[in-house]
């Protein structure tokens, strides 16, 4: 079974939005937190004290945190982010592993971008720059061709 276009039911997105901000932000914080400290995403001083929203849409999950000095602290709500970037949650996953970059996702219109046209194109030259640990895409491989010839 491929999981490259995989989508999460839709009253899985209803629950979604029930989910209180700081449980939903924790994964995320915990994975940016553990990146910087290993060099892995060292943001650029374009990306201080900006704001930003992720949109998991398949899984009604919207993240909102902001970059202070370097470090990614997560909000609990943000009525207007500087940027928001919305997507499923396996194309984030796609991006994250570096199975498709930003400029597939996006003119594929599965990537969709909102706010400061130009944070938005900082973020993905930063994005895209960002050396991902050959494990990661190992993972992402093997978790979105899970099942295959079974």
């Amino acid at each position: 079974m491929d999981l490259s276009n995989f989508r999460f039911p839709k009253n899985i997105q209803k629950l979604g939005s029930y989910v209180p901000a700081p449980l939903a932000n924790a994964p995320l914080m915990l994975l940016l937190e553990l990146a910087r400290q290993r060099a892995l995403l060292v943001a650029p001083e374009s990306l201080y004290g900006k704001s930003f929203r992720i949109r998991v849409e398949d899984l009604g999950l919207s993240l909102c945190f902001y970059c202070e000095a370097g470090k990614f602290k997560p909000l609990s709500s943000l009525p207007q982010p500087d940027v928001s970037l919305s997507a499923s949650a396996m194309d984030f996953l796609k991006l994250a592993t570096g199975q498709e970059d930003a400029d597939t996702l996006f003119f594929r219109r599965r990537l969709k971008m909102e706010g400061d046209t130009e944070l938005g194109i900082a973020v993905k030259y930063w994005l895209d720059a960002s050396e991902r640990p050959a494990w990661l895409a190992r993972f992402g491989q093997r978790f979105m061709h899970a099942g295959e010839g079974v």
